[in-house]
């Protein structure tokens, strides 16, 4: 069965918050030490506990080395993945997440990431926390994770590299793309760590997703803050996309419609717009080839957000695009009630988007990142896996009770 995932970083993330979250939500402790143990590390223990933060409960994950850890570099770490007896799904996610910080590390220093040197972020703290939360998203079932803007902190962290301002240099590099703010609070509340595990596993950043909540937990950070709880909170569940069959769809209703029209920006800029937009809250995103004056070809970008947020949604077309204006007016749409179902494949589970109106199914259409994550680790192709997944949930409708087994049926 699909599940989702929701990280609220109001208090920000960092990797023990995480490890702490996810052992708060019922990831069983000797299961995931376990599968760390079979790293090929030594000198460490880790300890997790339950604290206070501001009268609110959560758990606190510690790493204690007990010797001195060498610098490594991004192979040694690799390699060191690799010849643990972890799953292949959670070798290939931490490598990605150490990959990212290589990069990250190399772009401010001037190195290639294979020459950077980790210090705070490789040392064996970081490879439990980064090794720990891809065990930890798997025993949950590798839920979908999605995250909501991460709260930055404010003021100066002491580093290897010496005094940094907050967000430090390495995590606004791997945050890029990312909603990000700040409310003031004088700490780190987002780290490296954290800024590389969420910006790698996270499929997106947004609101909190409809869905139906079965776990929550809280991880705790290192400091008790005096403005709020320094909890990190992990919601665990299955996606709603009515709240029951034949209700209406939240979505519908007004609709405010932003267009820009740009004939002077390079082609590469326009996905990252598309991209910014869409973790700034746009309900959609669209970019069409148009002729513009002087016989100059152009692409109109038409933004679809709800009415609270056009006016930044048109402050963020102003930054990122070269537009010098835009049109904004409001529009009245349609949408028919939707669902999540769940079916399984010979690939594995596929969510698949049921479309209804008055209860009458009138579309079906497989979720594209489940088919495309199903076809590239079964070496299989995208159409198969997509075929598949529609033949699963109309075989499923068959066999229910007064179904009529195809889209469009009473």
């Amino acid at each position: 069965m699909f599940r989702l995932a929701y990280l609220d970083c109001s208090s920000g993330i960092s990797g023990d918050m995480f490890l702490g979250a996810l052992l708060d939500a019922g990831v069983g402790a000797e299961n995931l030490a376990a599968q760390l143990h079979t790293l090929p590390l030594s000198g460490y223990d880790w300890k997790h506990s339950r604290v206070a933060r501001k009268g609110l409960m959560g758990t606190r994950v510690e790493v204690v080395v007990g010797e001195p850890q060498p610098h490594r570099h991004l192979h040694q770490i690799e390699q060191a993945l690799k010849a643990s007896g972890l799953s292949e799904w959670v070798k290939t996610q931490a490598i990605a997440i150490f990959q990212r910080l290589a990069s990250a590390e190399g772009w401010l220093h001037g190195k290639p990431p294979g020459e950077v040197h980790f210090h705070e972020v490789g040392a064996v703290d970081a490879m439990v926390d980064i090794a720990g939360a891809c065990i930890g998203m798997e025993l949950l079932g590798r839920p979908e994770l999605v995250c909501s803007p991460l709260n930055l902190g404010a003021g100066r962290v002491e580093a290897a590299h010496g005094s940094l301002p907050v967000p430090a240099p390495a995590t606004m590099e791997l945050l890029k793309g990312v909603p990000v703010y700040s409310t003031g609070i004088e700490a780190e509340l987002v780290t490296p760590t954290g800024a590389a595990i969420v910006s790698t596993l996270a499929a997106r950043f947004g609101p909190f997703p409809a869905m139906k909540v079965e776990r929550i937990g809280y991880g705790a950070g290192a400091r008790d803050l005096a403005e709020q709880p320094n909890l990190l909170r992990l919601f665990v569940g299955e996606p709603s996309m009515a709240a029951h069959p034949g209700a209406s769809t939240p979505s519908s209703g007004l609709v405010s419609v932003i267009e820009a029209d740009v004939d002077d920006m390079s082609p590469q800029i326009y996905g990252y717009v598309i991209d910014r937009a869409l973790a700034a809250g746009a309900l959609d995103v669209t970019c069409t080839s148009i002729q513009m004056k002087k016989n100059r070809p152009g692409i109109e970008i038409r933004v679809l957000a709800p009415p609270d947020r056009a006016e930044e949604l048109a402050d963020l077309l102003f930054r990122e695009t070269t537009t010098i204006g835009v049109r904004i007016y409001e529009a009245r749409r349609k949408c028919l009630d939707r669902e999540w179902v769940a079916v399984e494949t010979e690939f594995g589970p596929v969510r698949v988007k049921v479309a209804r109106e008055n209860g009458r199914v009138l579309n079906v259409a497989p979720e594209y990142d489940d088919c495309q994550r199903l076809a590239v680790e079964r070496s299989v192709p995208l159409k198969q896996v997509m075929l598949a997944a529609q033949w699963a949930y109309l075989k499923s409708q068959e066999s229910a009770p007064g179904s009529r087994g195809s889209v469009g049926g009473g």
